[in-house]
């Protein structure tokens, strides 16, 4: 992957920041998008003191619900670079609560965030992926949308949409030498699951055949083969990364 233009979303922090990392010690270059500027200036210092000297590290502050603004970093990111070689959508929320309680602030957040943002990454890089006539695009959905949870109606139909989403674009896109997958992650230890409680955490290990929660470099693995021409022929598929807890 040296050399490769990644662009990632939701990159501050957990999942995004590893992915991040991965891509980086692999000698890519890579654009992170974020609504949190503390967090990337952090990963950027970090980053760059083991940096080649032929790598990019940049980032740009954004929320990926904004058409305009993902649109106009992509234009930039090509005006300089020439070139996207894989997007990865990782940008993504969680407004819990049960439907007969739930604001439709949250419903829209969260549906905003997570498959409105996905689309709108897509949209903004096919037509330069089109054009160059290569590219990988990687979607991180959950297994959430799969199964589906209590209390998660607005996250789950998020994710779902993200799989109906990746299954049509591919379909759409696979002509012109592009693949498009996505992943479900199931329980991945990140500051967003460590705010469950303990009788949930004991819940869920249950259920997983492997015994143990994922990690985020699980995650960042698999988000990593995806990109490579290892996985040239693999597309429109969703890749569950949950311990088994799904089969």
């Amino acid at each position: 992957m040296k050399n490769k233009n990644i662009i990632i979303t939701g990159a501050s922090q957990g999942i995004g920041e590893t992915i991040s990392e991965k891509f980086f010690n692999n000698y890519s270059n890579i654009f992170l998008i974020s609504r949190n500027k503390d967090k990337l200036e952090k990963i950027k210092k970090r980053l760059s003191d083991k940096k080649d000297s032929t790598q990019t590290i940049s980032y740009f502050v954004a929320s990926v619900e904004n058409y305009n603004d993902i649109s106009n970093i992509v234009k930039t990111i090509i005006s300089k670079f020439k070139h996207i070689d894989v997007l990865i959508n990782n940008a993504g929320i969680t407004d819990d609560n049960l439907i007969v309680k739930m604001k439709e602030k949250q419903w829209d957040q969260v549906i905003n965030t997570n498959l409105k943002g996905t689309y709108n990454c897509c949209k903004a890089v096919s037509k330069y992926m089109i054009k160059q006539k290569s590219g990988k695009i990687i979607n991180i959905s959950s297994i959430i949308g799969e199964i589906g949870n209590k209390g998660q109606v607005n996250y789950a139909a998020s994710k779902a949409g993200i799989v109906g989403l990746t299954k049509s674009l591919s379909k759409e896109l696979g002509s012109r030498n592009i693949n498009v997958n996505a992943i479900n992650p199931g329980f991945i230890k990140t500051k967003m699951t460590e705010n469950l409680d303990k009788d949930k955490n004991l819940d869920f290990l249950n259920k997983i055949p492997l015994n143990r929660f994922g990690t985020v470099e699980d995650v960042s693995n698999l988000a990593y083969f995806l990109a490579s021409k290892d996985s040239d022929y693999i597309t429109g598929q969703t890749i569950n990364i949950d311990g088994g807890m799904v089969v």
